[in-house]
């Protein structure tokens, strides 16, 4: 199978292939969060292939463990929720972000602007939704007066940061080193150890996929240049593994054992193993590598990977999530059918954070020019070599 990308995409397509992308993989992965390729088979008489309904129908609102929230039916989850609140925090500030942005404009947003939160079916705090790891931002910040640097020492170690930041890859288009540095400071409010390694990749393997004619193998060459410790191991070996198979079918079982050293939640993800989501330089994330890996599996496309990716079930809404950004920012088309029914069932313009982002990125990259004259100037004043136009 070729890759299904567009190479020659303009910066506009790929922020609205990587946002919208990632959103839809989010609504498609939710349903079946937390369930095993088995479990999701029985449960569907197949793999599944679009937009499925809450996985115990309509007892979603009571039905442990998954109650209150309408996972299902095109709804997005707290993924979406916090990449649109960042991309917010962008439109404020109108330049790159670190951990105070963070402080002093992700933590009041989720604070006190209520907005629709489309699995519970009403207007609320964006607070009320998301989960735990999450939460610590209010707690460590807001109400704890951590040094909004350090403020992530002590979560739990998650997926919670890398799920919401393809933003940052984005404003730093084709720059991954430059993604990667930005990532790991805005992180450091969220998460330590291999979650902040994971966000900081993560917003690398996004910038990566903007630079023309980059491909699903250029990405991850970039992911292994930057990552570090066991993120970089874990992403290698489970790449290795996507590198044999070109359906998403062949490869769940093999992902899984690929990148289970290196995982510390344990075989059933519902009872996580006492050493779970605690800080190590030997382990990883489990999303971000089975991500990348469903990205070279699917050489690319866009349905292809996102489909593996929830069909992987765990963490699938991050995976897809992951896996949708990338595959987006690669240019590689995001299904219109699924876009306009994840749009319209949670409510959500989809477009517009694409197309205001877009317009702050050139901005931050005209200051960033501007920035780079003047040091060139001030550098060459100091004898070192002018540079030329």
């Amino acid at each position: 199978m070729q890759p299904k990308t567009h190479q020659n995409a303009p910066l506009d397509e790929r922020i609205t292939g990587a946002l919208v992308g990632a959103a839809v993989g989010d609504a498609l992965g939710g349903p079946v969060e937390g369930y095993a390729p088995e479990q999701i088979l029985e449960r569907h008489g197949g793999r599944v292939h679009g937009i499925v309904g809450p996985w115990h129908g309509d007892d979603w609102r009571t039905a442990r463990p998954l109650a209150p929230y309408h996972k299902g039916d095109g709804h997005v989850t707290d993924d979406t929720l916090m990449t649109h609140a960042l991309v917010r925090v962008y439109t404020r500030v109108r330049d790159h972000l670190d951990a105070y942005a963070v402080a002093d404009h992700l933590v009041p947003d989720l604070m006190t602007e209520p907005r629709w939160i489309p699995e519970l079916e009403s207007e609320a705090l964006p607070l009320q939704r998301i989960f735990l790891a999450e939460k610590w931002l209010v707690t460590r910040i807001h109400y704890g007066h951590a040094d909004p640097r350090e403020a992530g020492t002590g979560n739990i170690v998650n997926c919670g940061a890398a799920m919401y930041m393809a933003p940052v890859g984005l404003v730093n288009a084709a720059d991954p080193r430059a993604a990667y540095a930005e990532a790991l400071d805005v992180a450091g409010a969220h998460q330590s150890s291999y979650g902040r390694e994971a966000a900081g990749v993560l917003a690398a393997a996004v910038a990566a996929a903007c630079i023309p004619g980059a491909t699903p193998d250029s990405v991850v060459s970039e992911c292994l240049a930057l990552a570090k410790d066991g993120t970089r191991a874990a992403i290698e070996r489970v790449c290795e593994e996507a590198a044999r198979h070109t359906d998403f079918e062949s490869a769940l079982r093999p992902l899984r054992e690929a990148v289970t050293p290196y995982d510390t939640v344990g075989p059933d993800y519902r009872a996580p193993s006492l050493g779970a989501r605690r800080p190590s330089r030997l382990h990883a994330i489990e999303e971000l590598p089975v991500a990348l890996g469903m990205l070279l599996v699917a050489r690319g496309d866009y349905r292809h990977a996102v489909l593996g990716a929830v069909n992987y079930g765990r963490d699938c809404d991050s995976i897809a999530t992951m896996a949708g950004a990338v595959a987006g920012a690669l240019g590689s088309p995001v299904p219109e059918d699924w876009a306009k029914t994840v749009s319209e069932a949670s409510r959500l313009d989809l477009w517009e954070p694409a197309a205001t982002l877009t317009a702050v990125t050139r901005e931050i990259f005209d200051r960033d020019v501007a920035r780079r004259r003047t040091h060139e100037q001030a550098f060459a004043s100091l004898g070192g070599p002018a540079c030329s136009d």
